[in-house]
Order: C-alpha cells, then sequence, then structure tokens
C-alpha cells in the first residue's frame, strides 16, 4: 500500500494547498465514519496478526501502539474511522476554551525532501462546548481510547490560563478516555511559558483537583491526564516538569510537540512555526529516554515526532516510550502507515504497565 501511495497518490495530494489536502482527507474520514460496515471490514483488515497484544497504560487498554496525534482531527469530526486505518487511540484537538481561527493562511509548508511540515496553524477549532457537544452525540468505541488535547485560547493571558483551561476540562473530561495538556505549542504566543513551574504547578493542580471533585461529588470515573512537552525544553526545564507531574501524580508525559529549531537546511528556511517529521527524530527519541531514565520507568510516555519507518517508531519503543503517536509520518508514508507500524511493533510492546 505504502508504494502505490507514494507512486500514484502521493504525488497528486502534494499538488494542492497542504491545508486544502488536510481537509479533503479529513472530509474523507468523515464520510467513512458514517458507513458503519466498510468501516468494521477495514478495521478487520487494519488489525494486526496474533501476535499484538494489548497494551495496558493508566488503566486504559489500548489495542496496539500506534495512535493519531493531535492536530489532524481538531474539531472531533472523524475520529470513528481511525480504528480502520489501524490506529489504537485517537488524540482529537488541540480544543480551546473558546473558538478561534486560529492563525492567517497560508500556515502550513511541506518540505517532502525532507519528509518535514511547518506549521504554524494557532489551534484552530470549534471551542470546547461545540466540541464537547459533538463528542455526546458519539458512541465511543471501547476497542480505540480516545484523548482529547486541550489548550490556552489565544485571547486569554497566561496569568488567567488556568481557568482557560479548566473550562475545556469539564466541558471534555465525561467524553475523554484521557486529557492532554498542551502547554508546548509553538504557534499561540506565550504558551510555552505555561512549562515554567510558577504557571505550571498551579495549572496541574487545578486540573488535578477539578479530576478528583468529578468523582467525589458526581460519581464519574477519574480521567487520566498527561502534559505534552516541547522538544526545545532542556535537561533542567524537563526535570522541573517531571517534578512537577510527580508531585501531582499525574498519568504521564507525551513527548514531543514541535520544534522551533531549523536544523541542517532549515537553518535558511523563513518561515516561523513549528517544525515536525524526520528531522524532529533524534531529538524526540532523545528526550523520551531521557524521561524515561530519570523517571526510572516509572511514569508512562507516549513517544511522537520523527516516525517516519518502522526504525523510527521501534526506536521510540526502545527509547521508553509505551505507545506512539504519528502525524507527519503520515502525510509522506499514506493512510495504513498506522497498520504498517502497528504489525511491526507487536513484539516490542511493552504492557507492564497498570
Amino acid at each position: 500500500m505504502e508504494f502505490w501511495y507514494e507512486k500514484l497518490i502521493r504525488p497528486y495530494v502534494f499538488r494542492r494547498d497542504p491545508e486544502e489536502a488536510h481537509h479533503q482527507a479529513v472530509r474523507a474520514l468523515r464520510l467513512l465514519a458514517k458507513c458503519s460496515p466498510l468501516c468494521r471490514l477495514m478495521a478487520r483488515w487494519s488489525r494486526p496478526d496474533g501476535r499484538t497484544r494489548p497494551i495496558e497504560l493508566f488503566g486504559l487498554r489500548f489495542p496496539n501502539a500506534v495512535g493519531l496525534a493531535a492536530g489532524f482531527d481538531k474539531d472531533a469530526v472523524c475520529w470513528p474511522a481511525a480504528r480502520a486505518l489501524g490506529f489504537g487511540h485517537v488524540e482529537i484537538g488541540t480544543v480551546t476554551g473558546q473558538r478561534q481561527p486560529g492563525n492567517p493562511k497560508p500556515r502550513v509548508f511541506r518540505y517532502p525532501e525532507e519528509e518535514a511540515v511547518i506549521n504554524r496553524m494557532g489551534f484552530n477549532n470549534d471551542g470546547a462546548e461545540r466540541v464537547a457537544r459533538r463528542l455526546a452525540r458519539k458512541r465511543r468505541d471501547p476497542r480505540m481510547p480516545l484523548g482529547v488535547n486541550i489548550g490556552k485560547s489565544r485571547v486569554v493571558s497566561v496569568e488567567d490560563a488556568a481557568e482557560d483551561y479548566l473550562f475545556s476540562f469539564n466541558a471534555l473530561a465525561d467524553h475523554a478516555d484521557y486529557i492532554a495538556v498542551n502547554v508546548s505549542s509553538p504557534n499561540t504566543p506565550d504558551l510555552r511559558r505555561l512549562q515554567e513551574v510558577s504557571y505550571l504547578t498551579g495549572l496541574l493542580r487545578v486540573l488535578r483537583d477539578a479530576n478528583a471533585r468529578r468523582v467525589r461529588e458526581q460519581g464519574k470515573v477519574r480521567v487520566p491526564i498527561l502534559v505534552k512537552i516541547a522538544p526545545d525544553l532542556t535537561f533542567p526545564q524537563i526535570d522541573a516538569v517531571l517534578e512537577t507531574v510527580s508531585d501531582l501524580r499525574l498519568d504521564g508525559i507525551i513527548a514531543t510537540n514541535t520544534t522551533l529549531q531549523r536544523p541542517g537546511r532549515f537553518a535558511s528556511v523563513g518561515e516561523c512555526g513549528g517544525l515536525s517529521g524526520r528531522p524532529l527524530r533524534r531529538r524526540s527519541t532523545e528526550i523520551v529516554r531521557y524521561v524515561y531514565l530519570r523517571t526510572e520507568g516509572r511514569l508512562p510516555i507516549i513517544g511522537v515526532g520523527g516516525i517516519h519507518d518502522v526504525e523510527s517508531a521501534g526506536e521510540k519503543m526502545d527509547a521508553g516510550a509505551s505507545l506512539i503517536q504519528i502525524y507527519t509520518g503520515m502525510i509522506f508514508r499514506g493512510p495504513f502507515f498506522a497498520r504498517d507500524l502497528a504489525q511491526a511493533l507487536a513484539p516490542r510492546h511493552r504492557s507492564d504497565w497498570v
């Protein structure tokens, strides 16, 4: 499938504007999601063989190690179709408290020779309340955990960010199998300041306490909370984040978001925004390994960044990730890239988490 995609389909797709091509892919998956019989048939075809064992992680069961990263299905319109492509989980969003259009266009740029993308989307989404209503109309598939990635509304100051995240958390937690707290996108002004301990501790404490109240006062099931970090943090900064996550007894780290660094030929590229794809591979793996060793393997990690083939996916797992997520790699490898990775990674599954 990958050969035919790269030789026949990708050249046609790459003639289109990157953002329009993305919208076209979302529309196609939205149609697929409405055709349940076809979805089920494709899901059976995409399912890895019997070697694959489910992965037990923060109380959830993942059928395979490969997830669809946040950024693809921002508004929760097509995620049910992901299982048909071989994904074991999906993370929608980033969703903000307020509906917002994102940054001016053009804001997505492909670099095929490097298998990379620069984007400065800026959290364009329908807002927490609308996304929550959309999720409420769909029944979650117990065979494919759903994560919801939340971020700061652009018009909200860093000082008021905790209340903004809390609004999104309260609206969306009932519809999520886990919540990912995005404090690491480079495309919203000042957002990355929230990784500083002075802001991060208060923000995460507010969400942890809201989670506890849901359980205590409403009898809800506690939703796992993970923190998504930037690849541009120094190791001392990562240590500070890990200490906060540990002190608050949160559930995991997603490593990493896109980078503001411009390695190699990107030093001469003038577009601002987050760089993803193959150039991010080494740094994101380095951070996965660092987090794993620093926490002595006690903190679950979802590895993201630079996964463009089986080798780079296995590298994340070997570095300590329990799950991986892809997005940019699928742009260059095709819609069934997740299926191929899940099949190849089956022997590497880490299933020792509870």
